[in-house]
């Protein structure tokens, strides 16, 4: 009897196991609304949105250039084709704000480097630099042409405040400055400041210096800062600096390591003079935009509480007859946003709150477009929920997501996403805000909790004229677009 009773405990215990486990996976079921979404998210549409938004048509998207206005216009039309809201009655789909912009129609460089050294004289070899393979100006550079000594100065750091100064001891007026990006030590956010290119270009010119010239791993196109009259900033490669570097029989590695080391100033004059011609228009009064639609919640309450998804629309525009296209970064976290705004748009019923959909301006010259919507939301929202942000989704076959510590719900439904879609590989927390952040960094600053999105990569061609449409997955996109239909909707409904 004893063995009888304990089999059919046994075979109770069973049954109530799988009649749970069977409520369990019921309960787990996607809804087959969502679940129609979901399936209706096909991997072409973020790829063709991202091939049109990296196609010559724009001409780079640089912000304030007829090439992004048009852009935005496109992006619009789409979003009044789905059925979105405008941001309002007066600007449409495009909220406006001031952003001056350069392009650069011609510049050369070229070398002189010490060969024969004697009491009496220096003969130089010269030699031409290349634009990209060897260098590029800096997108906010004036128009100038000068043949001048360098001098290198370390970070280009003066912070005396800090107790620390690059250009003490050294005269740099009437030369260029030559130097890393970056702080003697990354620990101190006291250095954040002095790490942004307004600040190092501002001290530079300041100290009488024609131009700053960054030394970086590879020429990239950067629009990041302000123009000034007369000033020359540029950009040479690793491999250039090495050949000014040989003079003193060094290279760019062994001084960014000492520097890194011994976290103190090392400046020197240098015999190496560089010849740097720049043919540049700026264009004070140009004009940016923010592309919003947005999608009003179905509760008559929470409506008027809003999550945001954004991603940066520009990129850096068409300078010396090069293009840098922008596919990866960020016409893909661009076509991820639209994506989910269409997915959103046709959902029905939609999500007890309201969600708004935003391709920002001007990323690459600072974070402007998202910084002006940040301090200029739209009236009749109680508050922010959450703002999502998408950069650089298109290359990979993963996803990794950074988001804020508070509130838990945050990750919470990150993870619920996740266990349908399985392409997110690692989750993150955004603790401070750097100098090399992104959009979600003004909501940050706010205290309103944040999300950010990227695939794995590799992202190749970083700011380079190679970042074009044939490195694109659109299947990565798709799958970021998915699991953050679903994060969104969870957060949206709760």
């Amino acid at each position: 009897m004893k063995n009888l009773r304990r089999r059919l405990e046994i075979l109770a215990s069973l049954l109530i196991f799988l009649i749970s486990l069977s409520s369990w996976l019921q309960a787990s079921e996607l809804n087959p609304r969502l679940k129609r979404a979901l399936d209706s998210i096909d991997p072409s549409l973020p790829y063709q949105l991202t091939r049109t938004m990296a196609s010559p048509e724009f001409a780079g998207r640089l912000t304030g250039h007829e090439g992004y206005s048009k852009a935005a216009r496109w992006a619009a039309s789409r979003f009044k084709e789905w059925g979105l809201k405008p941001l309002n009655s007066r600007d449409g789909y495009l909220q406006p704000y001031p952003s001056p912009y350069t392009i650069i129609e011609q510049a050369s460089m070229v070398l002189h480097l010490p060969a024969k050294t004697s009491e009496q004289q220096v003969e130089y070899q010269k030699i031409e630099l290349k634009p990209e393979k060897d260098f590029l100006p800096l997108l906010y550079s004036s128009s100038g042409n000068h043949t001048a000594e360098l001098v290198f100065v370390g970070w280009g750091i003066s912070a005396p405040e800090l107790n620390y100064d690059d250009y003490y001891g050294v005269e740099v007026r009437g030369k260029f400055v030559l130097c890393f990006r970056g702080t003697p030590d990354p620990t101190r956010r006291e250095f954040q400041f002095h790490d942004e290119h307004r600040t190092r270009m501002k001290v530079a010119k300041e100290k009488g210096a024609l131009g700053l010239i960054y030394i970086y791993p590879e020429a990239q196109a950067n629009p990041n800062g302000n123009w000034q009259e007369g000033f020359m900033p540029g950009m040479i490669t690793e491999k250039t600096a090495d050949l000014i570097f040989k003079e003193i029989n060094s290279n760019s590695v062994e001084i960014k390591k000492a520097l890194q080391t011994y976290k103190r100033p090392i400046s020197f004059p240098l015999k190496s003079k560089l010849s740097y011609s720049v043919s540049s228009k700026h264009f004070p009064d140009g004009v940016g935009y923010n592309v919003i639609g947005w999608v009003e919640g179905s509760d008559p309450k929470l409506k008027k509480e809003l999550i945001i998804v954004g991603g940066h629309f520009d990129h850096c525009g068409e300078h010396l007859g090069l293009l840098f296209p922008g596919a990866n970064d960020n016409a893909s976290g661009s076509a991820v946003v639209m994506t989910l705004a269409r997915t959103m748009a046709k959902l029905n019923p939609k999500p007890k709150r309201s969600v708004m959909f935003v391709l920002f301006g001007g990323e690459e010259m600072g974070l402007q477009g998202s910084t002006y919507l940040a301090n200029n939301l739209p009236a009749g929202f109680d508050r922010v929920v959450a703002m999502f942000n998408y950069d650089m989704t298109g290359a990979g076959d993963g996803a990794w997501c950074g988001l804020s510590a508070e509130p838990a719900e945050l990750r919470a439904a990150v993870e619920k996403a996740n266990q349908e879609i399985n392409i997110i590989r690692s989750i993150g927390v955004i603790r401070n805000i750097g100098v090399r952040s992104s959009d979600f960094a003004p909501f940050f600053l706010k205290g309103i909790p944040c999300l950010s999105f990227g695939s794995n990569g590799p992202h190749l061609a970083y700011h380079g004229t190679g970042d074009t449409i044939y490195r694109i997955n659109p299947e990565i996109m798709a799958s970021i677009a998915r699991v953050s239909f679903l994060a969104i909707y969870y957060l949206a409904d709760k």
